[in-house]
């Protein structure tokens, strides 16, 4: 068998190298890329090491284990025990999910087995259905970048749901309980009574509207005109001024609730001393959450 050094070892060289990068984005670590590329030249070495020495200690599991310290420490800057740990568990995270993910994607293309009279008829060898140079060199890109933008958007969704709140809104005598969003851009206040102003999309609001009052509320806001409230809201509706972004006054038709409950890292907040701003559409694409908080609510459990 001919064995292209070279071309192994490059390879290999750029994957570590793009491992590391990867555990670099997913560690917020702001090392220089000269180290990255020392720990990667570092790394790619196992290639001709196990090449012609077999049977030397870096080849064991656990000489692999040290020698994966070694690519770390030469990579990022040693801070503490703790760091190199978690970046050494990054480092295999990265390594078996885009190689886990590479297999997936070989095998989901892959023909591999067919359906006949007696059963499924495989067509893999002995040692495996191998996966092509070709393969790895054009799909661990595609992999690598599939990776990072979900573990991204993961840790986007993560500091969206730590933000999340069971609320219970009264009004009219009901009570209806939905999700709530902590947004921290959400500042607006009545400039008449000074109570601060939460945001509730139609998806929720409706439970306590008819059909023909939701479309009545709906013209009121588009024409300024108090006079189109539903017959029974006229005390419970007003109508909020604030400042859009552009700088021009708005004007936002808001509901005086009986009773706000929030639950909040296991304090209940109570309050009647807000307003709810409707918004005639959804706030989430997902339906996650059906209502905008004020932070200064927040407030008041710390």
């Amino acid at each position: 068998m001919t064995i292209y050094l070279d071309a192994v070892w490059l390879l290999n060289f750029l994957i570590d190298m793009m491992l590391l990068m990867l555990t670099q984005a997913l560690a917020k670590d702001n090392t220089k890329k000269i180290r990255i590329i020392i720990g990667s030249f570092i790394a790619s070495l196992l290639v001709p090491i196990s090449i012609y020495f077999p049977g030397t200690f870096f080849t064991t599991f656990f000489g692999k284990i040290v020698y994966s310290v070694i690519i770390i420490l030469s990579a990022f800057q040693f801070i503490s025990v703790n760091k190199v740990l978690k970046l050494l568990f990054l480092f295999y995270f990265t390594s078996f999910a885009i190689g886990g993910g590479l297999i997936g994607v070989h095998f989901l293309l892959q023909d591999t087995y067919q359906l006949s009279e007696n059963g499924f008829l495989t067509f893999q060898g002995g040692y495996g259905d191998p996966i092509s140079w070709m393969f790895v060199i054009i799909g661990f890109p595609f992999i690598w970048l599939f990776t990072k933008t979900r573990m991204d958007k993961h840790a986007i969704e993560k500091i969206r749901y730590d933000q999340l709140c069971p609320v219970t809104i009264q009004m009219k005598g009901k009570s209806f309980q939905t999700v709530g969003y902590i947004d921290s851009g959400n500042q607006l206040v009545d400039p008449l009574t000074k109570k601060p102003v939460i945001i509730c999309d139609e998806q929720f609001l409706l439970q306590w509207f008819t059909k023909k009052e939701w479309e009545l509320l709906n013209v009121a806001f588009k024409t300024l005109n108090m006079d189109e409230f539903p017959s029974g809201w006229e005390k419970d509706i007003c109508f909020v001024p604030y400042q859009g972004v552009d700088g021009s006054s708005q004007f936002l038709l808001a509901l005086k609730p009986e009773k706000l409950i929030i639950e909040y890292n296991g304090e209940i907040i109570t309050t009647s001393q807000c307003l709810i701003g409707i918004q005639f559409a959804s706030l989430s694409k997902d339906a996650s959450y059906h209502c905008l908080l004020q932070p200064q609510l927040i407030k008041m459990a710390a």
